[in-house]
């Protein structure tokens, strides 16, 4: 039942990111130029409904699904990594013209080369969990 259910809000996600164009190698090319706010508004909306769904989380103690409680642990504000990640998240999502959130939404559009770009973030995640305790954190 939990594959159902993460199938089902996956193909949402996709269908979204589908019709508000943010899997368009040219709408994020023009965000990155500076041309359209078009991705910048997308953004925006997703960081407002984001921080109203912690909110609610937080008040009304939701449980995942399989029961869990939630927690969100407070994390130190060591400005350092925030910059060094976003510097090299940006430039990532620069290069290959691909939002990471939707790449599989890019892979179901028939869009073969963007398993070099998969790959590319398993590599990356891989090589992170690798070096992750000698990184600041």
């Amino acid at each position: 039942m939990k594959f159902l259910t993460y199938l089902g809000i996956g193909t949402i996600f996709g269908i979204v990111m589908t019709k508000s164009e943010a899997v368009s190698w040219f709408r994020i090319q023009e965000m990155f130029r500076f041309e359209s706010f078009h991705m910048y508004g997308i953004i925006g909306v997703a960081v407002v409904v984001g921080a109203l769904l912690v909110a609610l989380l937080k008040r009304f103690d939701v449980h995942a699904i399989d029961g869990s409680e939630l927690r969100l642990k407070p994390k130190a504000h060591t400005y350092r990594r925030y910059i060094y990640g976003g510097t090299l998240f940006g430039l990532g999502w620069a290069m290959t013209g691909a939002c990471p959130g939707p790449l599989f939404t890019l892979l179901g559009h028939g869009i073969l080369s963007i398993v070099l770009v998969i790959a590319s973030a398993v590599l990356g995640t891989y090589v992170y969990g690798a070096f992750r305790g000698r990184l600041p954190h």
